[in-house]
C-alpha cells in the first residue's frame, strides 16, 4: 500500500509540475497553421520569360546561396497575384479538354499544358525578435509536386514526391523582428499516379518554433503490450540537439486518457545529444485497465513528452495513440484485440467533388463517416501516403487502415519515402498493415520482385516490427512477390487461383486488397453507351472481374481470407473506364464523387452492417415505359421480403445470406412497396413511388457533417408538391451565399463537363515595347503631352547612370482581350523613379488610397485591344556602382468576375460544400431555378 501511495503522490506532483510548466513556457514549442493569405500565380514549364524570369540570373539559386530570383526573390512584387487560402488544388479549377490527361480526368493541367503546370506560391510572415535562439521551421504536409522552397531568397530544398510531408529549418535565414517571405514553386507537369492527383499546396503548412533541444520531427514511437488487465507502454523518443548545450536533461513522459486525466507518468535524467546529433531514449509506463482502441469504441490516449533543462520545461510534444492488439492467422483471418474481424474495406484516392484533392479536414471525417455508415471497417490508402488528417479521422471514428507507400524499390528514393511515411504514421492505432507496393507488373512474378520485397519488408520491420507488410498483386498468384510477402494481397480473384495459392502457401495469411471492379452510374438503370452511363445493377463487368456480390461471397465464405477491399469506396476523377472522353470520373465507386450512394451501398450495408436494411431498386418514375418489364431488386438482410405494386402482392421471397432478391415487374405508375420480415414479423417497409411534377428546391445538411463545423456539406434536390424527391430531375440550380463562401459543387455525373468551381479569373498583362525619352526638368507633367515620336528609344538601354536626365518619360503598350465594365483592371506600378505620374490612353490616373503604387483603371478610359501607358518619373540613382536598379514598370492585373455558382442536378441530386465565415453569426445558402420555389438553408 505504501508503494501505491508514493507512486500516486509522484504522479500528482508530476502532473502539477507539467501543468505549471505548460502555462509558464507555452511558447517553447509552437506549431502555427499558416494556411491563410497566400499569393498565387501560374508560371511556365520552360519559358523563363513567362516564369517571371526565374533562374535567369547570372548567379542562380543553385550557384550561390541566397540568389533566388524572379518570384523566389524576397522582395519580388506579387501584389497583382491572386489571393487564396490553403489547401489549394489548382488543377480542379481548370476547364476540361479532350487533350487533357485521361488519368487526371481530362483537366487542362499538367505536362500537356505548360502554362498550367507550374504554380508559384508566396506568403509573408513576421517573426518577432524574441524568437532569436529558437529553431524556426516551415512544415509542409504535402505539395503536388516536385516543389522547390525558398525563404527570404534562400533555396531550402526540393521535394519530388507529391505525397511526402517535409520541413525545412530556416533559423539562419530569418529576419527577426521583421518581414519574412516563404516561396514555393510547384511543378505538376509529371504524374506520379494513374489517377487524379491535383496540383499545388493541397495540404496544410505550418510555422514551427522549438528550443534547440527538442523532440525530433515525428520523434516518438509508442507501442503497447497487454497482459491481463494491464498495458505496458513503451515510449521511445528521439531528441535532437541543434545547440551547443552539453549536460543532462530530464525527459518526462505522461499519459492522459480521453477525459484529460493523467493515468501514468515517468521521468528520467539523461545526457543531451551532442551538437546536431539525435539520440533515442526509451521509457516504460503502465496503464491499468486500459480502454482498447476498437472499430466500435475507438478509445485514444495522449502521451505528453516534455524535456526539462535546468529545472525549466524547454519542449512539450504530444502524441495521440491507442492500445490494441492485431494478428493475422493463416487459417482464421484477422484478429483485433483477440476477436475475429472480417475486413470490410474499400480503396480510395484523395479526391472529392468540387474541391479535388484540397480537402478541408472536415471532409475527411465526412467521407470516413459515409464509409462507416455503409458498414465498412477498413480503408486502403490507394496508392500513396495519405494526408495526416485522414488518419486522424480514422483513429477517432474507428476505421482500420492499410497505409501504402508510392513506389517499390531498394534505393534511397524508395526506402527513404517508406521510412518517412512509417515514422510519421506509426503511432496511429487505425493502421494495421503497411503496404510497400501495388500491381508492379514488371516485377510481380520474378526474382526481382522477390528481392525488392524482401528488402522493403525487412526495412519496414526495422522501423515498426508491430505491424505486418503486404503488397497488392494482380498478375497471377504463383511466384515472385507472392512467394515472399508476409500478408498476401490479392488484387481481383479473376487474376489467378487464390485457393491454389493458399494451398501452396498455407502459412501465409491473405486478404483481397482490391476486389469488385464494377461499373455503375448512380440512378441509372439502363446502360446508355452513347451518354457514357452504366447501369447500377451489380453485374459482372467483364470475364476477369467479379461483381461486388460475387466478390464478397468469395471472401466471406473463406475464413482463411481476412477480408476484402472493394475498388472503390468513392468515384474519383480520372480512369473513366470503360469509356474515355467526355467521361471524366471513374465508375468504380460504391458512392459517386460526392458521396451519394449507388445501389451497391445498400447491398453492402445489408451484409456488412448490423442494422436492418431494406432497399428497392430502381426508382419508379418511368413515364412512356408503361407495360415494360423492369428488373426490380431488393437489397436486405431481412429473412423474407414481400413485394407489392399498387397494393397487389408480387410474392414473398426468402433472402439467402450475402445475396439479394429479384422480381420481374411490368411498369405502371404508382407505388412499389417492399415489406421485410424477421422471425415472421414485419420489421421494415420501403417504397418507391411515382412522383408529381417538380415544384420545390430542397436544401439539407448531410448528417455526416461534424457538429458545429465551419465546413458543411449540403445536398440540393427537387421535390414535388408532396415533398417527394424526384429521382429523374436534372434542373440547373444557381446558388448564392451570405456569411460564408462556396468551396465547390458537384453532382456525381461521370460525364459532366460543368465547372467544379466558379472563381474570379485573374490575368496578368505585360507592358510591352517599353521606351523612354528625356525630360528637360524635374517638374513632372500633370497633364498629358504629345511627345516627339522620333525621340523614343528603348527604355534603360545604355543609360549613363552617373549622368542622368532630370526626369524621363516612358511609354509602353498593353493589350486587353475585352473591356467589360464588370472587369476590375489595375496597374501595379513597380518603382522606376523617385516620383511618378501615370497616364493611361492620355488620361492621368491617381494612385489608390490603399496603395500608393496601385492605380485602378476605369473601363471608360480603356479600349479593347491595344492601350497606351505613359509614366513620367524622376530617375532612381545608384548609390554603389554595382547596384541593380529596377527597370520593370509593373504589370496590369485584370480580374474578371466569376459567373454565379451553379450545377445541374444529376438524377435528382447536387452537392454544395460551403465554409462559414469566422465572424458570421449565420450562413444563408439560397438556391434558384426557373419555375421552382427557391430553397433557403440557414445554419
Amino acid at each position: 500500500m505504501k508503494i501505491f501511495y508514493v507512486k500516486r503522490i509522484f504522479l500528482c506532483i508530476l502532473f502539477l509540475v507539467s501543468v505549471l510548466a505548460l502555462a509558464q513556457n507555452k511558447s517553447e514549442r509552437e506549431l502555427i497553421l499558416i494556411d491563410n493569405d497566400w499569393r498565387f500565380s501560374f508560371g511556365h514549364l520552360y519559358d523563363t520569360e513567362k516564369d517571371f524570369k526565374h533562374a535567369e540570373g547570372y548567379f542562380s539559386y543553385l550557384t550561390k546561396t541566397g540568389f533566388g530570383d524572379g518570384p523566389a526573390a524576397k522582395d519580388f512584387d506579387d501584389r497583382a497575384w491572386r489571393k487564396l487560402d490553403l489547401p489549394h488544388d489548382w488543377a480542379v479549377e481548370q476547364e476540361f479538354s479532350e487533350s487533357g490527361s485521361f488519368s487526371h480526368g481530362f483537366k487542362t493541367s499538367g505536362k500537356g499544358f505548360p502554362e498550367k503546370s507550374i504554380g508559384w506560391y508566396r506568403k509573408k510572415i513576421t517573426i518577432p525578435e524574441t524568437d532569436k535562439g529558437k529553431i524556426i521551421s516551415i512544415k509542409f504536409d504535402g505539395v503536388f509536386r516536385n516543389s522547390k522552397v525558398f525563404f527570404n531568397g534562400y533555396y531550402l530544398g526540393t521535394e519530388q514526391s507529391g505525397y511526402n510531408g517535409f520541413e525545412y529549418d530556416v533559423s539562419a535565414y530569418v529576419n527577426y523582428g521583421g518581414e519574412n517571405t516563404i516561396v514555393v514553386r510547384a511543378d505538376a507537369s509529371m504524374e506520379e499516379g494513374w489517377f487524379y492527383e491535383g496540383a499545388g499546396i493541397y495540404r496544410h503548412v505550418y510555422l514551427q518554433k522549438t528550443n534547440p533541444i527538442h523532440v525530433a520531427a515525428n520523434g516518438t514511437y509508442i507501442t503497447s503490450e497487454i497482459t491481463n488487465t494491464t498495458a505496458e507502454i513503451t515510449a521511445e523518443v528521439s531528441i535532437e540537439n541543434k545547440g551547443n548545450y552539453k549536460g543532462s536533461v530530464e525527459i518526462i513522459q505522461t499519459v492522459f486518457d480521453a477525459s484529460n486525466q493523467q493515468i501514468a507518468g515517468v521521468s528520467e535524467n539523461v545526457n543531451a545529444p551532442e551538437f546536431y546529433k539525435t539520440d533515442k531514449y526509451t521509457s516504460k509506463l503502465q496503464v491499468n485497465n486500459p480502454l482498447l482502441w476498437d472499430i466500435d469504441s475507438p478509445n485514444l490516449y495522449r502521451l505528453v513528452t516534455q524535456i526539462k533543462q535546468n529545472e525549466k520545461i524547454i519542449d512539450n510534444y504530444e502524441t495521440s495513440f491507442g492500445i490494441r492488439t492485431i494478428k493475422f492467422d493463416s487459417e482464421k483471418g484477422f484478429f483485433l484485440n483477440g476477436k475475429p474481424v472480417k475486413l470490410k474495406g474499400t480503396n480510395n484516392h484523395q479526391d472529392h467533388a468540387g474541391i479535388g484533392t484540397a480537402l478541408p479536414d472536415e471532409i475527411q471525417y465526412y467521407r470516413i463517416k459515409k464509409l462507416k455508415e455503409m458498414g465498412s471497417n477498413a480503408y486502403r490508402c490507394s496508392h500513396h501516403p495519405p494526408t495526416p488528417e485522414l488518419l486522424k479521422a480514422c483513429d477517432e471514428l474507428g476505421m482500420l487502415v492499410i497505409n501504402e507507400t508510392r513506389l517499390m524499390g531498394i534505393n534511397d528514393y524508395h526506402l527513404n519515402d517508406l521510412k518517412r511515411m512509417m515514422e510519421r504514421d506509426r503511432n496511429h492505432p487505425s493502421i494495421f498493415c503497411w503496404s510497400v507496393g501495388n500491381e508492379e507488373w514488371n516485377i510481380e512474378g520474378n526474382i526481382v520482385g522477390e528481392r525488392v520485397t524482401n528488402v522493403m519488408q525487412d526495412f519496414a520491420k526495422s522501423i515498426d516490427p508491430t505491424r505486418p507488410v503486404t503488397v497488392g498483386i494482380s498478375s497471377g498468384f504463383k511466384s515472385g512477390i507472392s512467394s515472399v510477402v508476409e500478408i498476401m494481397g490479392y488484387n481481383y480473384l479473376g487474376n489467378g487461383d487464390i485457393d491454389a495459392h493458399r494451398n501452396q502457401f498455407k502459412n501465409q495469411p491473405g486478404m483481397g486488397t482490391e476486389e469488385g471492379s464494377t461499373f455503375a452510374t448512380r440512378g441509372i438503370y439502363f446502360t446508355d453507351d452513347a451518354k457514357h452511363y452504366q447501369s447500377a445493377y451489380d453485374r459482372k463487368p467483364r470475364p476477369t472481374f467479379y461483381s461486388i456480390e460475387e466478390g464478397w461471397k468469395f471472401y466471406a465464405e473463406r475464413p482463411y481470407l481476412a477480408g476484402m477491399f472493394i475498388w472503390t469506396g468513392f468515384d474519383y476523377r480520372g480512369e473513366p473506364t470503360p469509356y474515355g472522353w467526355p467521361s471524366v470520373t471513374s465508375y468504380f465507386g460504391m458512392m459517386d464523387v460526392c458521396g451519394f450512394p449507388k445501389d451497391n451501398v445498400f447491398y453492402l450495408k445489408s451484409w456488412w452492417g448490423t442494422q436492418p436494411v431494406l432497399h428497392i431498386m430502381p426508382h419508379w418514375n418511368w413515364s412512356g415505359m408503361e407495360g415494360k418489364e423492369m428488373d426490380v431488386w431488393v437489397h436486405s438482410n431481412c429473412d423474407e421480403v414481400q413485394l407489392f405494386l399498387n397494393k397487389k402482392s408480387l410474392g414473398k421471397k426468402k433472402m439467402e445470406l450475402n445475396s439479394h432478391l429479384e422480381w420481374k415487374v411490368k411498369y405502371m405508375p404508382g407505388t412499389l412497396e417492399a415489406i421485410g420480415y424477421k422471425n415472421g414479423k414485419k420489421v421494415l417497409t420501403e417504397i418507391q413511388k411515382t412522383t408529381e411534377k417538380a415544384q420545390n428546391i430542397k436544401l439539407s445538411i448531410d448528417k455526416e457533417n461534424i457538429p458545429n463545423s465551419k465546413v458543411l456539406v449540403v445536398t440540393a434536390e427537387v421535390t414535388d408538391k408532396n415533398g417527394l424527391h424526384i429521382p429523374t430531375s436534372n434542373e440547373e440550380i444557381t446558388f448564392s451565399i451570405k456569411g460564408g463562401k462556396i468551396l465547390g459543387v458537384g453532382n456525381g455525373d461521370p460525364a459532366s463537363l460543368e465547372k467544379d468551381q466558379f472563381i474570379d479569373a485573374v490575368s496578368l498583362v505585360q507592358i510591352t515595347n517599353f521606351q523612354e525619352q528625356k525630360g528637360l526638368t524635374a517638374d513632372l507633367p500633370q497633364e498629358f503631352q504629345n511627345y516627339p515620336e522620333n525621340d523614343w528609344k528603348t527604355a534603360f538601354r545604355d543609360r549613363d547612370y552617373k549622368n542622368q536626365a532630370p526626369s524621363y518619360v516612358y511609354k509602353g503598350e498593353f493589350d486587353l482581350k475585352n473591356n467589360s465594365a464588370l472587369n476590375k483592371v489595375s496597374f501595379f506600378y513597380k518603382k522606376i523613379g523617385v516620383e511618378a505620374v501615370v497616364f493611361i490612353n492620355g488620361n492621368k490616373i491617381n494612385p489608390s488610397s490603399e496603395d500608393s503604387q496601385k492605380y485602378i483603371l476605369d473601363s471608360s478610359i480603356l479600349k479593347e485591344g491595344k492601350n497606351t501607358i505613359h509614366i513620367a518619373a524622376t530617375p532612381l540613382q545608384k548609390i554603389k556602382d554595382w547596384d541593380v536598379l529596377n527597370i520593370d514598370p509593373g504589370i496590369i492585373q485584370v480580374i474578371t468576375p466569376a459567373e454565379s455558382w451553379k450545377r445541374k442536378l444529376f438524377n435528382g441530386y447536387a452537392q454544395i460544400i460551403i465554409q462559414k465565415e469566422e465572424s458570421a453569426d449565420e450562413v444563408v445558402l439560397s438556391a434558384f431555378a426557373k419555375g421552382l420555389k427557391t430553397g433557403i438553408l440557414k445554419k
